[in-house]
């Protein structure tokens, strides 16, 4: 009898964790549990694509005129949506956090020692307004519908963490992407805080012959509004 009490329970309790641990002492640190949450995601973004690709190839297969319109529409949009990979000249910055053992040690507020998230957001918006006609960040694509948000000491871009340091791409004319680096007000005080040795923030400008931002490969999630119906 107590056998099969306990074989009960344990078939529970696989039941209810999915396959995981359902105590929370698994965890033991805060990079494990975000190593967690972004394979998790990934794995869960796999299978999405897999998804889309099987509904194209059957949208594709639709013997239906209208159809067949509506794709050449969305192909032609494929480009500017940033669902198509780009490669050219361009820039690359790196933003990063001072040393721990200025952040451990300073008097100042330890705020100014770390990247935010709108040190980020205001390199990604100087660099579109130069110009740049594909933007990336550690590699992924942004697109309209990216969201750039701060998580402890993470960014997460599309609700995956990634840490610094922070390295942004943009693909288009070098020259004019400095310009928009240079003239940006909000990233003057930055470079002047990178400059100082109080500080020590982390940036790394350069100009590269050659970038490479692959199309977007996350979830396309779309909201749009409607105008409310007002009566006559």
């Amino acid at each position: 009898m107590v056998v099969l009490v306990c074989g009960g329970l344990m078939a529970v309790s696989a039941v209810n964790s999915h396959g995981t641990d359902l105590r929370p002492g698994r965890y033991t640190s805060l990079a494990s549990l975000v190593q967690s949450n972004a394979d998790q995601y990934h794995a869960l973004e796999s299978r999405v694509n897999a998804l889309s690709k099987q509904v194209d190839r059957l949208t594709a297969a639709v013997p239906d005129a209208e159809v067949r319109r509506y794709q050449r529409r969305v192909q032609k949009l494929e480009g500017p949506a940033g669902l198509t990979a780009r490669s050219g000249p361009g820039v690359s910055i790196t933003l990063s956090d001072a040393p721990t053992s200025m952040i451990d040690n300073t008097t100042l507020d330890p705020n100014l020692l770390v990247v935010h998230q709108q040190d980020i957001q205001a390199v990604v918006n100087a660099l579109w307004k130069g110009g740049a006609t594909a933007v990336t960040i550690a590699g992924k694509r942004i697109i309209s519908t990216t969201g750039i948000k701060c998580s402890g000491s993470t960014v997460q871009l599309q609700g995956v963490p990634y840490p610094q340091p922070y390295t942004i791409k943009a693909v288009g004319d070098p020259a004019s992407l400095e310009a928009a680096i240079t003239n940006d007000s909000y990233l003057q005080i930055y470079r002047q805080q990178a400059q100082d040795p109080r500080i020590g923030i982390g940036w790394k400008f350069s100009v590269e012959d050659d970038v490479t931002a692959p199309a977007y490969d996350g979830v396309l999630s779309l909201h749009y509004a409607q105008p409310a119906q007002t009566g006559s």
